[in-house]
């Protein structure tokens, strides 16, 4: 099997094939074939990042050999366009209400077939605000896999960067929570608000001070970004030697 087909993007695109609603669609090159952030809209604030999200599409294209499309894009989480995006942000600030089934229905059928979310709670909550709806809908849409504290030792710590923590404009919770379809991780999730540690103002300067490590922790929170990237689109490739061609040739 050719190390290719086993990206997200490639995955995504493949098992869509089932889904009676993208037959309409066709795989096509261009801006497909490039890395650009989808982003989840739902009945909360969810837009509060998107500067964030293009810088971080900057940034990657900027420090690997990933090609991007600097933009991000939002859906609805019932829009049979999210399968053609591997890679899929779902913040907000504050409480949002509840996902509708068919929502649930397409966000389990988009990880399942191997697409990745990162979430991200802008408000920094822990047990109420945003973090509390998080919760409730990630466990409806994945009720057999809870979300757990990621190990250290996880991929996404060693993807592109070698990290030993996951810091964003705050630093709450050094590890971030991870719910697993099979030995993939699906969702993660953080309550650092890592978004807001990569966002920027029309001016180019930073929306949001960091604490309480300052700079250091941004260029980390964006390290971990760009780990976040990798991830979704490669898979699990550093903990399997047969990624290691596919490693290789990105970071040419």
């Amino acid at each position: 099997m050719p190390v290719r087909s086993l990206t997200r993007r490639n995955l995504l695109l493949a098992t869509s094939a089932l889904v009676p609603l993208l037959s309409r669609r066709a795989a096509a090159f261009g801006e497909k074939s490039r890395f650009i952030p989808a982003v989840a809209r739902h009945g909360g604030r969810w837009d509060g990042r998107l500067s964030g999200l293009r810088r971080l599409a900057w940034e990657l294209q900027r420090r690997t050999s990933v090609e991007v499309v600097p933009d991000a894009r939002p859906f609805a989480l019932s829009s049979p366009d999210l399968f053609e995006y591997p890679f899929l942000y779902f913040g907000g600030d504050g409480p949002f209400p509840a996902l509708s089934d068919a929502e649930v229905s397409n966000l389990r059928r988009y990880l399942t077939y191997g697409g990745f979310v990162f979430g991200d709670a802008n408000d920094g909550s822990d047990g109420d605000g945003f973090d509390a709806s998080f919760r409730r809908e990630m466990a409806r849409v994945l009720p057999q896999s809870p979300l757990k504290e990621a190990p250290s030792t996880h991929v996404v710590f060693k993807s592109f960067f070698l990290l030993d923590a996951a810091p964003g404009r705050l630093l709450h919770k050094p590890l971030p929570l991870v719910a697993s379809v099979g030995k993939r991780a699906a969702i993660i999730y953080s309550q650092n608000d890592v978004a807001g540690a990569w966002s920027r103002s029309e001016s180019g300067d930073y929306e949001f001070d960091v604490s309480p490590g300052g700079e250091p922790q941004r260029e980390l929170a964006i390290r971990l970004g760009i780990n976040l990237c990798m991830y979704a689109l490669c898979l699990d490739y550093k903990d399997d030697a047969v990624h290691l061609p596919l490693i290789l040739n990105k970071r040419r």
